[in-house]
């Protein structure tokens, strides 16, 4: 019903009912109003929002911006031990009979000497090695005549060719090295004296007094000490008036003395024994106790040297657990011997480890051992001198050998016969 035709109304009822609708539509308008501003605030502030989300997330942050990173190190490697290694080769008796000095002599036409054309075939094989060790059988020098059995010595050019082999570690204790008394042991020793400083020579000492002094070098980082001994030196007693001696094996008290120096001066020790029985492959009871004796007392690697022929490689175990490998003989390395079995040998091969710990413990293995077989040849009538690794000889050259004049069974089988009847096959190298 319109309210302008509402019955029994009076006009104050009806301007009272007027105001109260004004008031109300005033009300409205004012809350709509309010309600207008409040809806523009908030898509302002939502417009401003957006705006600087984006503003954000398409802008290159800012460094300063940016928690720092975390500074991380590499972890310390751990320490690890320094390892060195020395190989090594020993050589039995270079033992120079007349046929090979005169030999050496008709090469050359004007006096002199060329050993050269005897070790050749050798060369290439020392050259592997970092230290070579040779028992040189007789005295060295051009102040004596040259001279041979019984009572040897070598013109000096022989000296300078094992130099040239590659030789560095000469053994002199045996028993020629009185041949030339109290003359030969002082001319053998000016020889190498004028050498170069990087040959140690061991065998000889000047009386007690010397006897402290162990000869010694460093290679590789690895100290290694040279003793030498004899069983004999065929009955010639010390000369008159000599400037250096020989010690005997007998003399085991000043062995031990000399092995247990040696082995708190170096980091290995190496002793050499010129012993055994000439001709014979067996090894004797009194070999076997020195050896043991030796590796006792600290030596690390035993080498002997004698015979003339081969004799077999033990590894012994000393008193402190230590393994010392011991080759009891190695053979004639060069001779003019008239039989099968002088003609024979083997060098003597290992590897020295010298082991460091970070804390500095130091612990010494000697390992890899080896016995290269090798053949002394010449031709009808001790022609034509010279040495071979057998791996480089045929059975040509040893059907044609000067031996089989006196030893009809040498031939190339009968070497390697003679290496296997004698050394452990695991020890043997052919190749």
């Amino acid at each position: 019903m319109n309210s302008e035709n509402r019955p029994h109304e009076s006009e104050s009822q009806r301007r009272l009912r007027t105001k109260k609708r004004r008031r109300a539509r005033l009300r409205i308008a004012g809350l709509c109003a309010a309600l207008a501003v409040a809806a523009g605030c908030l898509a302002a502030v939502g417009v401003h929002w957006l705006s600087a989300r984006a503003s954000t997330s398409l802008s290159a942050p800012s460094v300063q911006s940016l928690p720092a990173a975390a500074s991380v190190s590499a972890p310390e490697p751990e320490p690890q031990p320094t390892v060195e290694t020395v190989r090594f080769s020993a050589t039995g008796d270079n033992l120079i009979h007349n046929g090979i000095y005169l030999e050496a002599r008709s090469r050359t036409g004007d006096g002199s000497y060329d050993f050269g054309p005897l070790y050749e075939n050798m060369a290439n094989f020392y050259a592997g090695f970092d230290v070579n060790w040779i028992n040189q059988e007789t005295l060295i020098t051009d102040e004596i005549a040259p001279s041979s059995y019984p009572q040897f010595c070598t013109p000096a050019a022989c000296g300078q060719a094992i130099y040239d082999l590659g030789m560095r570690v000469i053994a002199m204790s045996n028993n020629h090295a009185y041949d030339q008394y109290a003359q030969g042991i002082e001319a053998t020793l000016r020889f190498w004296n004028t050498m170069p400083d990087d040959v140690v020579t061991t065998g000889l000492w000047a009386g007690p007094e010397d006897y402290s002094r162990i000869p010694m070098h460093t290679v590789n980082g690895v100290t290694i000490a040279y003793l030498a001994y004899t069983d004999s030196t065929n009955g010639i007693p010390l000369p008159d008036g000599a400037q250096a001696n020989v010690i005997l094996t007998s003399e085991e008290d000043v062995i031990q003395q000399q092995i247990q120096l040696a082995s708190q001066q170096a980091d290995a020790v190496v002793v050499g024994f010129h012993w055994g029985v000439e001709g014979s492959h067996t090894v004797s009871d009194a070999q076997r106790t020195l050896a043991q004796k030796a590796a006792d007392w600290g030596a690390d690697v035993i080498i002997g040297t004698h015979p003339h022929v081969v004799q077999g490689i033990e590894l012994l175990t000393a008193a402190d657990g230590r393994t010392v490998p011991v080759a009891y003989s190695l053979g004639n390395f060069v001779s003019t011997q008239a039989y099968a079995d002088n003609m024979i040998s083997y060098i003597f091969t290992f590897a020295i480890t010298k082991t460091t710990q970070p804390d500095g413990t130091v612990s010494v293995l000697v390992g890899d051992v080896k016995a290269v077989p090798a053949v002394t040849h010449y031709d009808a009538g001790y022609k034509n001198i010279r040495e071979y690794l057998y791996r480089d000889y045929t059975p040509e050259l040893a059907a044609a050998h000067g031996c089989r004049a006196n030893s009809p069974q040498f031939s190339y089988d009968y070497i390697r016969q003679v290496i296997e009847e004698n050394i452990d096959e695991a020890f043997i190298q052919w190749d």
